[in-house]
């Protein structure tokens, strides 16, 4: 009794011991410290976390022609339908790797026929047949956590895979809208120009008839048609770019490219406030940046699998059926044979392999967590880019207005002046005009910058995937 109460005692210590060890083999993951500080985002303090991120698509993108086709883009875009595919992929990984806890089993029914030597008691023209029904069982004990680290990788790389189909999706939101507002402002300059161009033919005819009067030369005449010109010859370089824009849509909406159904720049605003929250929000909102930590968490896990291997195995083998040499009575329990091995195997002459995979595992993830840090700065640059970008969107288009509306008191000044005095020609006409067309172009970017900006803040904030 005593020494079956010393037996249980020193099973009971051993085992301690192991899990002991094992538990100092493989380490728990942690995130790394101090990766969003409150200084992520330039010039901003703000301790307030609400985001815009929060907000669905629909809510921030109001135009429903915009809203129809972001849907679209979502229902057939062909890189969501790669990251879908790669999501399911690592998800049977983890089922995989799951199984691995369980024995694996396997069963052989075979049928052997020989002759045995005269020598060992056969018969010349004798044969010998050996009927056999078996199943073997084999099951590895997961002292060291290799298979759990294995299983945890998985589960890691299946958590990276959708969040690298979030992140398409919120940069095919925001590629959507981008080419869209794009493409609103390409008709709006479009339409401006085409505008200025029945101006401008209606200030030749002018010109023509200030000349009859001998008010101008016809030397004006000529500028002035050329004035005509220099704004028609920008018409087909906006179609191009029209053109361009609306197959750039149609790949992102998984369609031959064509027609873009579509609203005008004027319909277009934002009602939302800009809201940026904390910087330590990037890490719960913004896709890449979680990809990017699944990734390092992945090869963390392989780090530990690389250093359960310089430890032993624990293995048990079971093997039992039915072996006869004739098939009367086969199941007759006298046919019955079985066996169980346990194993445990030491490497030996694997060290320098071993250690070879331990430092390729912990140089993998130093790569990673560097690739960690490095999103997630850039993640803070955009934030911060998209922030200064539209707000200086906001500053040009308050001091555009004024510029253009004393361009335009100057355009029709010059006209006049033109026709009721010396002291200014033609070249002062074309000279404002000039500059008033300008204008009124660069006005139309200014809101494309602005709402382009939007865009940006709120994929470089995580938004569009929730």
């Amino acid at each position: 009794m005593k020494s079956n109460n010393k037996q249980q005692a020193l099973l009971v210590i051993l085992t301690a011991a192991t899990f002991a060890v094992s538990c100092r083999v493989t380490k728990p993951y942690k995130q790394p410290e101090n990766v969003a500080d409150s200084k992520l985002y330039r010039d901003s303090t703000t301790t307030d976390s609400t985001t815009m991120a929060d907000l669905p698509w629909t809510q921030l993108f109001t135009d429903p022609h915009l809203q129809a086709l972001i849907k679209e883009g979502i229902e057939n875009n062909l890189d969501l339908q790669v990251a879908t595919a790669r999501l399911e992929a690592a998800a049977a990984n983890l089922r995989q790797s799951k199984q691995a806890f369980l024995p694996t089993a396997e069963a052989t029914a075979s049928v052997t026929q020989q002759k045995v030597a005269i020598s060992q008691g056969g018969s010349f023209i004798t044969y010998n047949r050996t009927y056999e029904l078996s199943a073997t069982a084999s099951w590895e004990a997961d002292i060291w956590g290799k298979l759990r680290s294995t299983k945890r990788s998985y589960m890691a790389a299946l958590l990276q895979s959708e969040a690298y189909r979030r992140a398409v999706l919120t940069q095919l939101i925001a590629n959507i809208a981008t080419n869209y507002y794009a493409l609103l402002a390409y008709d709006e300059q479009l339409k401006l120009t085409r505008q200025t161009v029945e101006n401008r033919k209606a200030d030749v005819e002018t010109m023509k008839t200030l000349k009859e009067s001998d008010v101008v030369t016809g030397a004006d005449v000529v500028q002035s048609e050329a004035n005509r010109y220099s704004a028609e010859v920008t018409i087909p370089d906006l179609l191009q770019n029209i053109r361009e824009t609306e197959n750039t849509i149609s790949v992102y909406l998984g369609r031959s490219p064509g027609t873009i159904d579509r609203g005008t720049l004027a319909e277009q605003s934002i009602n939302v406030d800009l809201k940026t929250g904390v910087p330590a929000q990037l890490l719960a909102n913004r896709p890449d940046v979680q990809e990017a930590e699944y990734q390092l968490r992945y090869y963390y896990e392989l780090t530990n699998v690389a250093r359960t291997y310089f430890y032993p195995s624990l293995s048990i083998t079971a093997t039992g059926g039915l072996n006869g040499t004739s098939l009367n009575n086969y199941f007759d329990a006298s046919h019955l044979f079985g066996s169980i091995v346990g194993s445990l195997t030491q490497p030996i002459f694997k060290q320098g392999q071993n250690k070879q995979r331990l430092r390729v595992a912990e140089a993998n993830q130093k790569e990673y967590l560097a690739t960690y840090k490095s999103t997630l700065l850039s993640a803070g640059q955009e934030v911060t880019n998209a922030l200064f970008d539209y707000n200086a969107a906001i500053d040009k288009a308050s001091i555009r207005g004024q510029q253009i509306t004393y361009l335009q008191k100057s355009v029709d000044y010059t006209k006049e002046l033109l026709k009721y005095t010396s002291n200014t020609n033609y070249t002062d006409v074309l000279t404002s005009e000039q500059s008033l067309l300008t204008a009124q172009l660069n006005s139309i970017s200014d809101k494309l910058q602005q709402l382009q900006a939007v865009v940006t803040l709120y994929r470089s904030l995580g938004g569009g995937w929730k």
